[in-house]
C-alpha cells in the first residue's frame, strides 16, 4: 500500500501538533517495512529536514516539498476544495491529513488526525482566522474522511457530540512520549 501523510505541521516545532505528528510519522516509518510512504510538506518560509526522524534512511519513503503559503492551501483545499493531493504527490492508496488543510483526493481514501475542537467549544479563546480555517477543514473531514484519529477519548466524545461524526469512524491514538 502507498500511504501519503501531510507532515507540514512538523515545521512548527515545539507545538503539540508538531510533536504528535512527528512521533506518529517516525513510528510508522520505523516499524513498517512493507508499505511505501510519501510525505507531503508545504511551507513558504520554513523547511523540512528528513533528518529530524531518528532512524536510518528508509528506502520506502519519498518527500515532496512545496513552497505554498498556508493561506493559499486554505483557499484551494478548504474553501474551493480543488487541486487533489495526488496531482502534487502522485497516486496513493491512503492520505492522512493533519491540522490545517483538507485536500480533495482523486481515488485515495482519507484519514485525518483530530487534536481538538476548541474552535467550537471555546471560540472566545481562539483567533477568529483560526476558527474560520478549522471550521472549513472540519466540514470536509466530516464529509470525506473514512477514519478520524482522535488524540484522546475526550476528543472522540467531542467529535461525536459536537460534530456529529459516527463512532465507527473514530479511533483513539494517544500521544506518545
Amino acid at each position: 500500500m502507498k500511504i501519503g501523510i501531510d507532515v507540514s505541521q512538523i515545521a512548527y516545532e515545539g507545538t503539540g501538533v508538531s510533536v504528535f505528528l512527528r512521533k506518529l510519522t517516525e513510528g510508522l516509518l520505523k516499524s513498517d517495512g512493507k508499505n511505501e510512504y510519501v510525505l507531503f510538506f508545504s511551507s513558504l518560509r520554513r523547511d523540512f529536514q528528513f533528518s529530524i526522524f531518528n532512524f536510518k534512511s528508509n528506502l520506502n519513503v519519498q518527500v515532496k516539498k512545496f513552497k505554498f503559503p498556508p493561506f493559499l492551501l486554505d483557499l484551494l483545499w478548504n474553501k474551493l476544495h480543488i487541486l487533489p493531493i495526488e496531482w502534487l504527490i502522485g497516486d496513493v492508496d491512503l492520505f492522512i491529513t493533519s491540522d490545517w488543510t483538507e485536500p480533495p483526493v482523486v481515488k485515495a481514501k482519507k484519514a485525518t488526525i483530530l487534536y481538538d475542537i476548541i474552535v467550537y467549544k471555546y471560540p472566545s479563546e481562539t483567533d477568529k482566522k483560526i476558527i474560520e480555517v478549522q471550521k472549513r477543514k472540519l466540514r470536509w473531514v466530516k464529509k470525506e474522511s473514512k477514519i478520524i484519529f482522535c488524540i484522546s477519548e475526550s476528543t472522540k466524545k467531542d467529535a461525536m457530540e459536537v460534530l456529529g461524526i459516527e463512532k465507527d469512524r473514530l479511533r483513539v491514538i494517544y500521544p506518545g512520549v
